[in-house]
């Protein structure tokens, strides 16, 4: 491709879980010449498929998608490396002359790519082992104590009940001397050129309600219990994992531990994913230069195609 040439656009399909986003993409893909990326941090785990309602063998043969299958349960994945991935892989679409479909629910990784990433420090296991030591010592309420003292700020927006938010600004501060607030402040690279913005939302909140009841049911039925059985038995994997704390998979893993009964499990597990949507929906009503398309509308695609035939 030349420096004349225009670039492809760059097309993102955001939504609540269970709003037929995939569907959606997959008709794109057969119209027209589009490569999908996964904008999920839950699909990026290898051997996490039937609760993270992964894509099935054959789907993902006739529609692959980019940045699934990525890493081990064990390990982390941070927003900061998804924009890195992401701004390689819309790179070597665009190269090819086609079109970057970015696909999913994870709001900060959208956000990120879009409007630039603070240059945060990547993951330390060493320094994350010894805060989660020191909190398994002295309570998670000691560690909002330590950043409050070192970053104000964060500590301000950082519940001590949510030890993975917790942990990570207390290891940024650890690793570079400066405050998550700080670092923050500073955007990096940035996904270029014309980029669409829709997402799929329900028309009554009740509808996605019901879909999101359907569909962890349909993963029980899938074999959901046998999958997470089967994480459980290795050793390295806990419940605090950011793996582990997918939606449904922390629920199914107190199921296995005895602390609830199968119909708990359940129910447990349905709230989560409510709340999830909630989250995804409180974002996207903030999101700027969004275009709204409404789930099970058949002229969702035509507005897409619409959409790109007039840049």
């Amino acid at each position: 491709m030349t420096s004349q040439q225009k670039l492809p656009p760059v097309i993102c399909l955001m939504g609540p879980t269970a709003s037929g986003k995939t569907a959606l993409a997959m008709e794109l893909c057969d119209t027209l010449p589009c490569d999908i990326i996964s904008v999920d941090s839950a699909l990026v785990y290898r051997d996490m498929d039937i609760g993270t309602a992964k894509p099935t063998d054959e789907e993902l043969t006739k529609y692959p998608h980019r940045l699934i299958d990525m890493i081990d349960p064990n390990d982390s994945y941070s927003a900061s490396q998804f924009c890195k991935d992401a701004l390689a892989e819309i790179a070597s679409i665009r190269a090819k002359n086609r079109i970057p479909l970015l696909v999913g629910g994870t709001m900060m990784y959208f956000k990120s790519l879009i409007e630039g990433i603070s240059p945060l420090p990547e993951a330390d296991k060493v320094i994350r082992s010894d805060i989660e030591a020191e909190a398994k010592k002295h309570g998670w309420q000691h560690m909002h104590d330590l950043l409050r003292s070192c970053d104000p700020e964060s500590a301000e927006r950082i519940h001590p009940n949510d030890p993975q938010r917790l942990t990570r600004a207390l290891e940024v501060f650890r690793i570079t001397g400066n405050t998550l607030s700080q670092l923050t402040e500073i955007k990096g690279d940035r996904v270029s050129g014309d980029v669409l913005q829709f997402a799929i939302t329900p028309e009554e909140r009740s509808t996605l309600h019901q879909r999101i009841e359907q569909r962890f049911q349909i993963m029980i039925d899938s074999g959901f219990e046998r999958e997470v059985t089967e994480l459980k038995k290795r050793t390295d994997l806990h419940e605090n994992l950011p793996s582990i704390r997918c939606v449904g998979y922390r629920q199914m893993w107190q199921y296995l531990e005895g602390e609830v009964d199968h119909k708990e499990m359940i129910f447990r597990g349905v709230c989560a994913t409510r709340q999830l949507a909630k989250r995804q929906l409180t974002w996207l009503r903030s999101w700027p230069e969004i275009r709204w398309l409404t789930m099970e509308n058949k002229d969702n695609l035509q507005q897409v195609l619409n959409a790109v035939s007039k840049l």
